[in-house]
């Protein structure tokens, strides 16, 4: 019966999908050379571990709407569920390298891009635990299933640069934020009545007038 191992050895942005895209660089182990892998349905669940970094004082600020005060952090920071993907896996008979696709979103009600925009750089540490079936034939030549032990996993140190180089380049020099269609017809009609070109002047003159009524 095979045993797999698994390791993350990088990561890059596809730079020509149609929304934001990551390809994690996975080696995929096959530690019983003798049994013929036809191809492996892999189940990724990608963690990030928020309580194995340090955060400077901006990034504590920029993390509030998630944990709170940086006191209660004892208590409010626990490992956060980034993202599920899917990969198959060719065969391959000591080890190969697939790319896993996880799609990104920079909706700001996804805890994720929150806590990714909220980084200032660094790395993230991440860990990613691996479920799914391996095909393969054994010594007797017929088709075999079994499944991947529940205990497989993998960490990674994900570069924050490569998070916010990815948005960049999707999203140049720009964010992304939805909206109520209520809320997004008060703002149409207040950009209206106030004769502005732009979504951005009509937001800064909001700002603007909280920013003196508070003065």
């Amino acid at each position: 019966m095979p045993e797999l191992n698994f390791q993350v050895e990088g990561v890059e942005v596809a730079r020509y999908a149609a929304a934001p895209l990551l390809l994690f660089k996975l080696r995929v182990s096959n530690v019983t050379p003798n049994d013929d892998i036809q191809n492996v349905a892999l189940q990724c669940q990608i963690q990030i571990e928020t309580i194995r970094r340090a955060y400077t004082a901006a990034e504590q600020e920029q993390l509030w709407e998630l944990y709170g005060e940086p006191e209660r952090w004892s208590s409010t920071l626990r490992n956060l569920l980034w993202t599920h993907a899917n990969v198959t896996v060719p065969p391959f008979e000591e080890s190969c390298v697939v790319d896993v696709p996880v799609p990104c979103t920079y909706d700001f009600n996804v805890a994720a891009a929150k806590y990714f925009y909220g980084l200032e750089g660094g790395v993230v540490p991440l860990l990613t635990l691996f479920s799914g079936s391996i095909f393969y034939r054994g010594e007797s030549g017929g088709l075999q299933v079994s499944r991947i032990s529940w205990n497989k996993e993998a960490g990674f140190q994900f570069p924050v640069k490569v998070w916010k180089d990815m948005m960049e380049h999707y999203y140049p020099n720009s964010a992304w934020l939805r909206v109520s269609k209520d809320a997004f017809d008060r703002l149409y009609q207040y950009k209206i009545r106030r004769g502005f070109p732009t979504w951005e002047e009509a937001l800064e003159s909001l700002l603007d007038t909280e920013e003196e009524r508070v003065s």
